[in-house]
């Protein structure tokens, strides 16, 4: 019993075993079945894929040649654009340089002249220095002058003749010229018609005026002003003591001042002055109403010198008249000669008319068809006869 059961028991493990291998043939066949059907799955599958990817190359080909149709088209476009872009910008650039060699042709011309322009202007600039330099000089030895009393009033004195040597001829006037009480005035002007001398003065006082304008202070300068005021005042109370001498000398004497900035600054700022020397006589003058006067005077002189000459001009234009009168009647001769030779020249004229006439009747004479000379005469009748006398007279009449 328990062998058979150990027979069965082994018979069904083998049964057992059998089915389980043939349980695996089975899934291994299955397994590889379903391999196969995968591989023939997976190659349609990546055959499809291989066409799909074969016709997408191909797509991309084409795809890729008409991108490179298009690309050679526009890289054609593109180098057209760009050699005309090319050529523009070589124009523009060859215009520009052009126009910057113009510019800068024109800008070297122009700063050349500006330099040549700035080198006269500085050669200019070099000479005034040059002149500002001896004027500091002449300042300086003008200061110099003006520093010291006697040399200021030879100064004054200078100028005033100079004026008075080129506004008046030799003799009208003299320097330093003696009058009768001892002064010696700074010059005399002869008067004319016999009037007395007028007198000038040259001698202003500068030392308070140089106080005025060297005074730093207004103290300074009221003070410096009173002591011109005082210095004015004696100065003109010696002119018109010295100077003004009746039946000598004119009744109005000159102070001169050798500055017009002077004679305006008295006349603006010290108006008591001024009212002073009108109240003594005297009239300040400036270098430019000086001359003003002179050249008056001038022209009284020659006045008086054409009054004094009016007898002698008289005299010249009587003469004149006497040779006018002269003219005139060895005019109306020739006038008379020139009527009679008109008289005879009418008369030639006539005369070469009748001429003229006569020659023309001569020429209209017909001697084409000349007479038989064997022919007789004609007898002449009393009728022709007087018929041709007539005719005789009547072209007689014609030419007288």
């Amino acid at each position: 019993m328990a062998y058979g059961e150990n027979q069965f028991s082994f018979g069904a493990v083998a049964l057992i075993l059998a089915v389980i291998v043939l349980a695996a043939l089975w899934l291994r066949l299955c397994l590889k079945l379903r391999q196969k059907e995968d591989f023939d799955l997976g190659a349609a599958i990546a055959a499809e894929r291989q066409a799909s990817e074969d016709r997408r190359l191909e797509a991309l080909m084409q795809a890729q040649a008409e991108m490179q149709g298009r690309l050679a088209t526009m890289a054609d476009l593109f180098g057209a654009r760009q050699s005309e872009f090319n050529r523009s910008i070589n124009e523009r650039l060859d215009g520009m340089t052009h126009r910057l060699g113009s510019t800068i042709t024109e800008q070297t011309k122009s700063t050349h002249d500006n330099l040549r322009i700035l080198q006269e202007r500085l050669a200019v600039i070099d000479a005034a220095q040059n002149n500002i330099q001896s004027l500091a000089k002449d300042v300086v030895g003008l200061q110099a002058i003006l520093s010291n009393k006697q040399t200021r009033g030879a100064f004054g004195q200078a100028r005033m003749e100079t004026i008075i040597a080129d506004g008046l001829p030799m003799g009208a006037y003299a320097f330093q010229d003696t009058l009768s009480n001892g002064s010696r005035p700074d010059c005399t002007i002869r008067m004319p018609n016999g009037q007395p001398p007028l007198v000038i003065d040259a001698k202003f006082p500068l030392e308070a005026w140089n106080a005025i304008r060297d005074g730093t202070t207004p103290e300074q300068k009221k003070l410096a002003g009173q002591q011109f005021r005082r210095d004015m005042e004696v100065h003109l109370k010696d002119i018109a003591e010295k100077y003004l001498m009746h039946g000598e000398t004119q009744d109005t004497a000159f102070l001169f001042v050798p500055s017009e900035s002077i004679f305006a600054e008295i006349h603006e700022n010290f108006e008591g002055i001024v009212q002073r020397a009108h109240k003594l006589r005297v009239v300040i003058v400036s270098p430019s109403l000086l001359m003003l006067s002179i050249q008056v005077i001038q022209a009284v002189l020659k006045d008086q010198r054409m009054r004094e000459q009016a007898h002698l001009i008289q005299g010249e234009v009587i003469h004149l008249m006497e040779d006018l009168g002269r003219l005139d009647e060895r005019t109306r001769k020739l006038q008379s000669h020139f009527l009679a030779a008109q008289k005879d020249v009418e008369m030639i004229l006539t005369s070469t008319d009748k001429l003229n006439r006569r020659s023309a009747r001569i020429e209209a004479m017909d001697f084409a068809s000349a007479p038989d000379p064997t022919a007789k005469p004609a007898p002449q009748t009393d009728a022709s006869v007087e018929s041709r006398t007539g005719l005789l007279k009547l072209r007689l009449v014609d030419e007288d």
